[in-house]
């Protein structure tokens, strides 16, 4: 080995010397003291919730039908069925694979609802029994044709104005009374030669 080589791994062996800090006198001892109650403290106070909760899940009550805890606890009963439908699907059970699948992305919905604070499912409850009403928030309109400047609506919305939409309404707006039918198309034969 050459002289270089040796003297670097005699350095990289060496403990760095530590360097000594400075002791703090009485009047800095006692403001870092003061700093560090305070910061725990603060904590404190913001860890009332679980930090995987969004803030707007934890600051619903329980009355509500989305608060937390019915959230966990519709996540634990379908966790349970989804054990079950697993046993099925190894038995080889017909549709037992459709219904792992629609259970496991229900559950995964869930949990992301309590991450994100957003639902996202067309359905709640404790079996995914119940379907979400859309309401309507920021309105479209038409920008052409004989509805140019009317807004825009769909059955089963809920709107600010009107309240639910229904599918009376709707064909009243569009003026869709009227079925037109279409004439059936007949496919002719070819003649075998």
């Amino acid at each position: 080995m050459s002289r270089k080589k040796i003297r670097m791994q005699q350095l990289a062996e060496q403990p760095k010397p530590r360097k000594r800090r400075k002791p703090m006198t009485a009047e800095q001892k006692k403001a870092a003291a003061e700093r560090l109650a305070k910061a725990r403290a603060a904590k404190k106070k913001t860890s009332s919730a679980p930090k995987h909760v969004h803030p707007s899940v934890a600051a619903r009550p329980d009355t509500d039908v989305l608060c937390l805890k019915n959230v966990r606890e519709w996540i634990k009963h379908n966790k349970d069925l989804l054990s079950e439908e697993r046993r099925g699907l190894r038995a080889n059970v017909k549709g037992a694979q459709a219904k792992v699948t629609s259970i496991q992305g229900y559950i995964s919905n869930m949990e992301k609802y309590i991450r994100t604070g957003d639902w996202i499912d067309s359905f709640y409850g404790k079996e995914g029994q119940n379907k979400v009403r859309m309401k309507c928030i920021a309105p479209a309109y038409h920008f052409e044709g004989p509805m140019k400047g009317l807004q825009k609506r769909m059955v089963g919305v809920v709107y600010d104005d009107v309240g639910e939409w229904t599918q009376e309404m709707h064909n009243d707006y569009y003026g869709t009374d009227r079925v037109e039918s279409k004439p059936k198309y007949r496919r002719k034969r070819k003649k075998a030669v």
